[in-house]
């Protein structure tokens, strides 16, 4: 079985869900929990997304019990005080998503830290997601947003709406242990934030993407971009997503890197390199090479230079051409930044 978990959602009057909280999922469990799921709920083998009730509850915590899954059982017991739907989700393959809570138990996996980023297969998903007003009040139906709205004011209640978009914050649903993030709003649900990554207030996490940590994001990571330990986004830099013109090539900015202020990348980075504030560099970008005693040793495409460890690459003050040497000095996160994480 690939995954499983518990959850409590929301759905639009015409019962479409908008989305799905799982407070514990798990990522390989054992058989035995599954058939002790579908027994319970009456629930047909095989993946599937299963909608329970909260007088179902009961007979789920015991079967989940006799199954060796106490938490999971603590969780049933938990939910049968809920008033809002329920839903089991049972996974016995990475195949491509196909109803909405699968995709966010996807997203939690990442999360969660269960899975790292291109780890689950998310394909198709947008098509799955709707656009949704995130609000005071919890998800609403953009299209029942109006009427919502008015019967809150009605009422006396005011109505804030947060954002309007197809993902939540993370940190509504999942706040992995030992991260600091500025602006919750910065970090979608599917981010991956591994222990000592800090977020700083301009930095952006996207779903299916993030930092093995410890490190520094005060810059975008794009979605499907990875940033491995020991690594600093610098204020305002980026990196190029899957979805950002990037294509099916995997982004990622190696250990021990520096990406300077308002800098960027669009080709896979190894590990101790540094790109100079405000360069950015995409695969096409004609890139001078420097040797050790600093002749000119060559003209190629950054795209040569994917995946290579110990580059500096910068611009020349003067002739303004893009240069290549070798980095003497890697990266050093600032520890007492990270030290209470």
């Amino acid at each position: 079985m690939h995954s499983f978990a518990l959850g409590i959602g929301t759905q639009n009057t015409r019962g479409d869900w908008l989305e799905v909280y799982y407070p514990a999922p798990l990522v390989h469990p054992d058989d035995g929990l599954a058939a002790a799921v579908q027994t319970a709920l009456e629930a047909p083998a095989g993946s599937a997304a299963v909608s329970f009730l909260p007088e179902d509850c009961a007979a789920l915590a015991d079967a989940l019990q006799s199954a060796g899954h106490p938490e999971q059982a603590e969780l049933a017991e938990a939910l049968s005080h809920s008033r809002r739907p329920l839903v089991a989700m049972l996974l016995d393959s990475d195949r491509p998503p196909q109803t909405t809570p699968e995709v966010y138990l996807k997203l939690h996996l990442l999360s969660h830290r269960l899975v790292k980023p291109h780890g689950v297969d998310l394909t198709g998903m947008f098509g799955l997601l709707r656009n949704v007003a995130w609000t005071s009040e919890g998800a609403i139906d953009v299209d029942e947003l109006p009427a919502r709205r008015l019967k809150a004011r009605l009422e006396g209640r005011p109505l804030s709406v947060a954002s309007v978009d197809k993902f939540p914050r993370m940190a509504d649903y999942v706040v992995p242990e030992g991260v600091r993030i500025g602006d919750a709003a910065r970090v979608r649900l599917g981010a991956y934030l591994g222990e000592g990554t800090t977020v700083m207030h301009e930095g952006f996490v996207n779903f299916n993407a993030g930092s093995e940590g410890p490190g520094m994001i005060e810059g975008r990571v794009s979605a499907g971009v990875i940033v491995g330990r020991g690594s600093d986004l610098g204020g305002g830099s980026s990196t190029m997503g899957t979805l950002s013109g990037g294509g099916s090539l995997t982004i990622r900015v190696g250990e021990d890197c520096l990406i300077g202020a308002n800098a960027g990348v669009g080709i896979p980075l190894g590990d101790r390199c540094t790109v100079e504030a405000g360069l950015y560099v995409t695969a096409g970008t004609r890139v001078t090479l420097i040797d050790a005693d600093g002749n000119e040793a060559g003209i190629v495409t950054a795209r040569e230079l994917a995946g290579q460890s110990d580059l500096l690459l910068r611009r020349h003050s003067r002739t303004g051409r893009i240069e290549c040497l070798t980095n003497q000095s890697a990266a050093a996160l600032n520890e007492a930044l990270h030290v209470h994480n």
